[in-house]
């Protein structure tokens, strides 16, 4: 027969309800005692019955989290950021993704609600805002990642997208560029929206052309900024800019550049958005707007923990301010 919390608990010397604190990490006990409970949990090889404690506090102790997908640097950042506050408060997470499609979605959610979570967050691309509005009635908490919807903007955290995307083109403009190409995201997706609607206004901002011609809709993807990059170069129109919606399309733009042997910054600049890790790492290192997304990740976390199983007291904050990253990518065009 399998050790049992009652024996823990005599082995220990203490109550069954401080074993239960030290199993659940909940509530004030003393380093010694937990020491104690751990000594006797190891020393019987005890294996804590999850579902049983679920039974007894109505909580399954764990959170949903569902992303479009798990490639990538940025949403890997992002989970850091949850799973980081979640293992301190001793919370377990069941991570699924959506596939960038609704279906997807839908079923990912109703894959964590079957699951009993005691709350999502949920970054989600597709689905649209009435679901989300819907489902914010439902039982079970949620926290909407990326995403700003008014009626419900108590439980988004998100980035101020269209400053971003301002601050990016507006970057690049001070220095004194005037033909920029830009490189969108999915233009299906409202982040990619925001980003190229604060690029056309620094543009109108400063008295500079919108050509069409010289915007690409991309796919976020490093794939995705190689083709557009080598449809850039394919046009007539030339440009001494490129302002990428995130870095990973401009890390695609980059290879396409080095292969043709153009120089950067001194014949095409290149700007990026979200500062991954991988920025530090260009040569010229990739000027960038900064997009906290680990952050985000644990203020998710964060609110979960106040609102769910009531630990904490920190202010929640929903609106995330973007900051430009300037490095070597940029030239300056003044004075040329």
């Amino acid at each position: 027969m399998p050790p049992t919390i009652y024996e823990v608990s005599e082995l220990a010397g203490v109550s069954l309800a401080t074993v239960s604190r030290v199993m659940n990490n909940s509530g004030k006990v003393s380093p010694r005692t937990r020491e104690k409970v751990e000594n006797a949990m190891k020393e019987l090889g005890y294996r804590p019955n999850f579902n049983a404690q679920s039974l007894a506090s109505s909580q399954s102790n764990s959170v949903g989290v569902i992303v479009p997908v798990m490639y990538g640097p940025f949403y890997g950042e992002m989970l850091a950021g949850i799973l980081d506050e979640f293992r301190q408060a001793g919370k377990h997470v069941i991570i699924t993704t959506g596939d960038e499609q609704e279906s997807g979605e839908r079923e990912g959610v109703e894959f964590l609600l079957s699951k009993s979570c005691d709350a999502l967050i949920l970054w989600l691309d597709t689905l649209p805002d009435e679901e989300l509005i819907k489902l914010s009635r439902g039982a079970v908490p949620m926290v909407v990642l990326g995403r700003e919807i008014p009626e419900i903007a108590d439980h988004c955290i998100y980035l101020d997208d269209e400053m971003g995307g301002y601050l990016a083109t507006r970057s690049v403009l001070v220095l004194g560029h005037r033909n920029i190409a830009y490189i969108s995201g999915p233009l299906d997706k409202a982040d990619a929206q925001a980003r190229l609607a604060g690029h056309r206004r620094a543009l109108e901002e400063f008295g500079a052309e919108f050509v069409p011609q010289l915007v690409v809709e991309g796919n976020f993807q490093e794939s995705g900024g190689s083709r557009a990059m080598k449809q850039l170069l394919q046009y007539e129109r030339q440009f001494s800019v490129v302002v990428c919606a995130n870095d990973e399309m401009a890390a695609g733009a980059f290879g396409v550049m080095r292969e043709r042997d153009i120089q950067i910054p001194e014949e095409i600049s290149i700007m990026g958005f979200d500062n991954v890790f991988f920025t530090e790492y260009f040569r010229p290192r990739l000027s960038t707007v900064n997009n906290p997304v680990r952050e985000m990740g644990k203020m998710a976390a964060l609110a979960v923990l106040k609102e769910v199983y009531g630990e904490g007291t920190d202010e929640i904050q929903h609106r995330f301010e973007p900051e430009l990253v300037m490095r070597s990518s940029v030239s300056s065009k003044i004075g040329i």
